[in-house]
């Protein structure tokens, strides 16, 4: 079993496709794309965290097309009213442990979060690329990943090429 993350799909959002730059005609051909992107990659005893937007309006009609085990970290476009169905597990915000690594996981990219001067890693969303990471963080939507999901060893290989943390200097700021 893998776990793979992603983020910001906007399953059913014709506008994302202008907005990011994606290379689809209609959002019709934008889902049909990310869904085999999605599929190719994730097999049905995998687990997929998505951090948030997945899709413009009733989620229902995806996620029985994609394979894995999905669990939500709500972002903007999720009222709860809506995202209760089909998903494993629905939270706005997770601590999650994973072959010794404590990943945070939420859609928005925060400066500091629990544990990040101790190592943790945190993934998010929502920024479609616009938000640059560090050694211990970065954007896991599809906008920055070949529209679908990423690994953890994937994710650890870019956090290696990105600027340092310097949690010293956010911590001094307490003061």
């Amino acid at each position: 079993m893998t776990v793979w993350f992603t983020a910001d799909t906007h399953f059913g959002h014709d506008n994302i496709i202008r907005f990011c730059s994606r290379p689809f005609a209609a959002a019709d051909d934008m889902d049909r794309g990310l869904i085999a992107r999605w599929n190719e990659r994730v097999s049905e005893n995998d687990e997929v965290w998505h951090l948030g937007d997945f899709c413009w309006k009733d989620p229902r009609p995806y996620l029985p097309k994609l394979n894995g085990r999905k669990h939500l970290v709500t972002g903007n476009h999720e009222p709860m009213a809506r995202t209760a169905v089909g998903w494993a597990s629905v939270q706005p915000y997770k601590e999650l442990s994973l072959g010794g690594d404590l990943l945070v996981l939420f859609h928005y990219g925060l400066r500091v979060w629990n544990r990040s001067h101790h190592g943790a890693i945190h993934l998010y969303g929502h920024s479609h690329g616009r938000l640059p990471g560090d050694s211990q963080c970065c954007d896991v939507g599809v906008d920055c990943w070949d529209l679908r999901p990423v690994s953890l060893d994937e994710i650890k290989t870019r956090l290696a090429t990105l600027p340092q943390r310097d949690d010293d200097t956010i911590e001094s700021r307490r003061a």
